[in-house]
C-alpha cells in the first residue's frame, strides 16, 4: 500500500477523484496542496505532457508523461527527474483540473 492506493482503487472502479498532493516535485504545474481532479484512464492513450496517476517500479506518482513508446510510458517530475518506464496497465488516471 502506498500513498495513492485508495485513489487508484477508486479510479479502477471508474470513479473521478480529487485530492491535494503534497511535495514539490511537480512545482510549476502543481503546487503542494493544490486540489487536483483525476479521471480514469479508460481507453485513452496518455500523451507527452499529461499528468497521470501511475505506478513505476512499485512506487506511486502523480507525475508527467515524458515519452510514449508503443505500450510503454516514461514518467518523470517537473524538475527534470525521470522515474522510469512503465506499461499502460500502470497508468490509472489523468489529471484534468488543478485548482487552489
Amino acid at each position: 500500500m502506498g500513498w495513492a492506493s485508495a485513489y487508484i482503487e477508486a479510479l479502477l472502479r471508474g470513479e473521478t477523484i480529487q485530492f491535494r498532493p503534497r511535495g514539490n516535485s511537480m512545482s510549476g504545474k502543481i503546487e503542494s496542496g493544490q486540489l487536483v481532479t483525476v479521471v480514469p484512464l479508460v481507453d485513452r492513450m496518455p500523451h507527452v505532457g499529461d499528468i497521470v496517476l501511475c505506478r513505476v517500479n512499485g512506487r506511486q506518482y502523480l507525475h508527467l508523461v515524458k515519452a510514449v513508446s508503443g505500450e510503454r510510458v516514461q514518467i518523470g517530475n517537473n524538475r527534470g527527474r525521470i522515474n522510469g518506464w512503465t506499461s499502460l496497465q500502470n497508468i490509472f488516471g489523468i489529471c484534468t483540473r488543478i485548482s487552489t
